[in-house]
């Protein structure tokens, strides 16, 4: 549910070496079908981003700050994550990314949520490098396409719209990285289906094997995904 968030352009923390090297994957062809990045880049957040956000829907909800939460719950006798979701749940109407903000600042934040974005991406593709330039060039185009927030996450990276997540990248066999995405549209050419829950809004995938394949058509969908979530 969380995730380190880019907004804007490439960050000049970023902007060495990684998205270089997207650039020279896709040549003239990048220059020709990416806007320019401006000059205000895109700024990598950390996880901070997502916690003052839950914190945020914690006092709107309640009135109250997670550190009110977290004496309450020590007052009762709360020992664990488990038993604090119970009872924020049962005696307080207290539910989902609210708890977060209790629960976070009472047991502490999961290891993975100190990493910063380089470390993330890297731990994604540590052990299948052949297939880090698919992700380098997408983020990429991200990174340089107006309205386009990136979340890193431990096991992918998300595509955010102001609105809403409209696109999941994430390598899922030996061979391929798959960008599925939030799409109002039929499975044909290169856009497949995917099998998902009845509620699962993410029905439709591009499988990429390589670079090369990150190209105009590709970045045709990506540009109606995140119209219609816009």
């Amino acid at each position: 549910m969380s995730g380190i968030f880019f907004h804007g352009g490439v960050s000049s923390h970023q902007g060495g070496s990684q998205w270089a090297a997207a650039r020279e994957v896709w040549g003239r062809r990048y220059d020709r079908c990416m806007p320019a990045i401006p000059e205000s880049q895109k700024k990598a957040g950390t996880w901070q981003s997502m916690v003052d956000s839950n914190k945020a829907l914690l006092l709107r909800k309640t009135g109250e700050d997670p550190a009110y939460w977290v004496e309450k719950a020590r007052a009762a006798g709360i020992r664990n994550d488990g038993e604090l979701r119970t009872w924020m749940r049962d005696s307080f109407g207290v539910t989902g990314y609210a708890q977060y903000a209790v629960s976070w600042e009472m047991f502490g934040y999961p290891e993975f949520m100190l990493r910063d974005a380089d470390e993330l991406i890297d731990g994604q593709y540590a052990n299948h490098p052949h297939l880090r330039p698919i992700a380098d060039a997408l983020l990429a185009w991200a990174s340089a396409t107006d309205g386009v927030a990136i979340q890193m996450r431990k096991g992918s990276v998300s595509l955010h719209s102001a609105r809403r997540k409209f696109a999941q990248v994430a390598r899922t066999t030996n061979t391929a990285v798959d960008v599925t995405l939030r799409l109002d549209a039929p499975a044909e050419g290169r856009i497949e289906t995917v099998k998902t829950r009845a509620d699962d809004p993410f029905a439709r995938r591009v499988r990429l094997t390589s670079a090369g394949q990150v190209d105009d058509g590709l970045l045709d969908i990506l540009a109606v995904a995140l119209e219609q979530n816009s």
